[in-house]
């Protein structure tokens, strides 16, 4: 199974876009800031799944600050990452994913790419797809075994 995480598209849909076609994932995850960019993937791609939480950009949006769900046997804690103060660390959010009894938490708010195991629990930002250099995460399960990194695009 194979997972796309993009996070801050602010706008960049073509990005986005050509990432899905290149990546070919199973479900698509996108954490926030410009939500609203989801909606040509889910016309262009509707067999593919995508889920998404609001950014502090999206602030008409209908979707939740926080998704949790199970996929690939693992609790996932989704969220943009303004709510839990990310830009002055992640141990806020860290702690609420824990408490949920997450396995893997994603994040976005800081354009900044980070992955970690923390004490067993999979932290992953993607960075930004929108702006800067461009980048996203990729998480996949190999017999039920995560492994995770972050791509550029050009």
């Amino acid at each position: 199974m194979k997972i796309l995480i993009m996070s801050d598209s602010h706008n960049n849909i073509e990005t986005m876009l050509e990432t899905v076609a290149i990546e070919s994932p199973e479900l698509i995850l996108h954490l926030g800031d410009h939500d609203r960019d989801c909606a040509p993937i889910e016309c262009e791609y509707p067999e593919i799944p995508l889920r998404s939480v609001r950014g502090n950009c999206d602030r008409s949006s209908e979707n939740l600050d926080v998704d949790e769900f199970t996929f690939g046997g693992k609790r996932f804690f989704m969220t943009h990452g303004h709510i839990y103060g990310v830009k002055f660390g992640y141990s806020r959010v860290i702690g609420a994913a824990s408490s949920r009894g997450a396995d893997i938490l994603l994040f976005g708010h800081t354009h900044i790419q980070y992955c970690a195991n923390y004490e067993g629990l999979i932290v992953i930002n993607p960075g930004s797809i929108g702006m800067g250099e461009k980048t996203y995460a990729i998480l996949e399960f190999m017999n039920g075994v995560p492994t995770w990194k972050i791509k550029k695009r050009k």
